[in-house]
């Protein structure tokens, strides 16, 4: 399975790093060594001083698809989740200014926090218009809705599928809203979609 990421897609947090709104999606990959082991804490990695959390929702692909439109793309998926891409930020822009790929401050071991339980979207009103959000030791750090998505679900699915086939078991990163910030040893981050805690991690 791979993981694909989308940045760029909150407008407020386009704003909060002061990057350029983007035409169509930006898109990048994450390796499964990336994803975090259940029940593991999060590890800062000794080559980075500014790493962030990224509350982002998830989906995750149920049937192979290329080249899939619109209309169709609410076919290849049932399932959705919550997740983080933490970020070393200070690597990211060294490698931006430069004009270099960012997969070693994005795709690092542990870097891709995937929740330990899918929601159906049977069971959610609206996919459009899903309510989520990050606590940072109790204390809310992001909160957003998929209704602020620059580019919603199905129209990400229609996209990527134009790039890479989709298969079963791909995740997609659907981007973050604004608040993202910084991780210190022993922070809890908890992460929570329509009112369910989808996943509680310790930062070490």
């Amino acid at each position: 399975m791979k993981i694909i990421c989308v940045g760029r897609n909150y407008t407020d947090h386009i704003a909060e790093l002061k990057n350029e709104k983007p035409e169509d999606p930006v898109l990048f990959q994450k390796p499964d060594t990336s994803i975090l082991l259940k029940k593991q804490p999060f590890f800062i990695p000794d080559f980075s001083n500014d790493v962030h959390y990224e509350v982002e929702v998830l989906v995750k692909i149920k049937k192979i698809g290329k080249h899939i439109q619109e209309k169709f793309a609410h076919k290849y998926y049932d399932e959705i989740g919550l997740g983080i891409d933490f970020t070393a930020r200070d690597l990211q822009q060294k490698l931006k200014e430069k004009g270099l790929p960012w997969e070693k401050a994005k795709a690092f071991d542990g870097a891709a926090v995937v929740s330990n339980k899918w929601l159906d979207k049977k069971d959610l009103n609206d996919v459009n218009d899903l309510k989520f959000s990050l606590q940072k030791n109790d204390e809310v750090v992001q909160e957003a809705s998929t209704s602020l998505m620059l580019w919603k679900i199905d129209e990400l699915i229609a996209y990527i599928s134009t790039y890479f086939t989709l298969k079963i078991g791909d995740i997609i990163f659907t981007g973050t809203p604004s608040g993202v910030g910084k991780v210190s040893p022993e922070d809890r981050l908890t992460g929570f979609l329509e009112g369910n805690k989808m996943f509680s991690i310790r930062v070490k």
